[in-house]
């Protein structure tokens, strides 16, 4: 995080933890509330982008990632992943195009890795790959209303599509899917300053926390160092959120992907659930059937604090497991996972 935008979110009543990661804006019980009803605001640095660029940038991209990067414009990003050999995701993030290059948004902690072996197999090509950490500032915003504030804190008329991009010289957004309108704005320091100055008019600023929990209710996946190489994209529903192309070509990982489409049964997916457990459910922790064996059934893939109690989480669970509806944390005499609704559907033909 830059020093300025450091400076300007503690003057602004944040309150960071020591990754500099905002922790809240002085009560995050009611952030997380707020949060699934009202307009509200988040800084997102907690996330990083990595820019690629130079001559063979789209084309080296195409041969690595899970969905088809000719897709990606000035006025149109897309989820990806990014698979090993057999098919498991080492990181997903969104990937959008600005001036000469793409830039993959994706959480801090996945950065060091991503680029590592990305860089492995550019060999020849002409691309460059590097963090661009603090070449944006990036703020979230979410509401009913966040359509027409962020319209009138940034001049702009933000995107009607999900995965739309309008930008100009100084600012670019994205729409993302949520519960409600929600958006992803990139700027320089003074236009971010000024756009957050005019959303704390009538939004509320909340944590990153609470911007988490938007994304888990949104039924949207988060690979983190805890679960690489957990899931295939299909196992975390990417495949329902544009997030994976059937028709691209090759990339790593490619035919196993797409023999679990088209060959395969799927036997684990997402699920959004509640939990009313004690401690907070980390990324990676096995679920297990009450009425099963020792063996996991399932993991956690993200959660954060609910603010009707317990938490909210996305999980990969065994759908024969989940079926039956007694799926439990930890152990098998852990608190059961008690099933939302997502907002997307899941066919009933790839769970038969």
């Amino acid at each position: 995080m830059k020093a300025e935008w450091k400076g300007f979110l503690t003057s602004a009543g944040a309150e960071l933890g020591d990754d500099g990661r905002v922790l809240s804006f002085g009560n995050p019980e009611r952030e997380y509330k707020v949060a699934l009803t009202g307009n509200v605001f988040a800084d997102l640095s907690h996330y990083s982008l990595v820019a690629v660029h130079g001559e063979d940038a789209r084309d080296f991209l195409q041969g690595q990632f899970s969905n088809d990067l000719r897709r990606i414009d000035k006025g149109h990003s897309l989820l990806n992943a990014y698979c090993s050999p057999k098919g498991r995701m080492l990181a997903n993030f969104r990937v959008f195009h600005h001036g000469d290059s793409f830039y993959l948004h994706m959480p801090s902690s996945m950065v060091e890795a991503t680029v590592k072996r990305l860089r492995m197999f550019v060999l020849r090509s002409r691309v460059t790959i590097e963090d661009t950490v603090d070449t944006f500032i990036s703020i979230g915003l979410s509401g009913p209303g966040a359509e027409d504030e962020l319209a009138r804190a940034t001049g702009l008329t933000p995107p009607g599509e999900i995965d739309g991009v309008i930008q100009n010289d100084h600012q670019l957004i994205i729409r993302v899917p949520g519960i409600h309108p929600r958006f992803q704005l990139y700027a320089g320091f003074d236009a971010a300053c000024k756009t957050w100055n005019a959303l704390n008019v009538d939004c509320a600023p909340v944590g990153a926390g609470a911007w988490n929990l938007l994304e888990i209710q949104a039924g949207l996946p988060t690979i983190l160092p805890e679960t690489v190489e957990a899931f295939v994209p299909q196992m975390v529903n990417l495949q329902l959120v544009d997030g994976v192309s059937f028709k691209k070509g090759c990339y790593p990982g490619q035919e196993v992907v797409a023999r679990m489409q088209y060959l395969g049964k799927l036997k684990r997916r997402m699920y959004l659930a509640l939990v009313r457990a004690d401690e907070p459910p980390r990324a990676g922790l096995d679920l297990f059937d009450a009425q099963g064996d020792e063996q996991s059934v399932g993991k956690v893939v993200d959660s954060e604090p609910h603010p009707d109690g317990g938490y909210a989480l996305l999980a990969v669970v065994q759908i024969a497991s989940a079926e039956q509806g007694d799926v439990r944390l930890g152990d098998k005499d852990g608190p059961a996972l008690e099933y939302q609704s997502l907002p997307y559907p899941f066919p009933v033909a790839e769970s038969a």
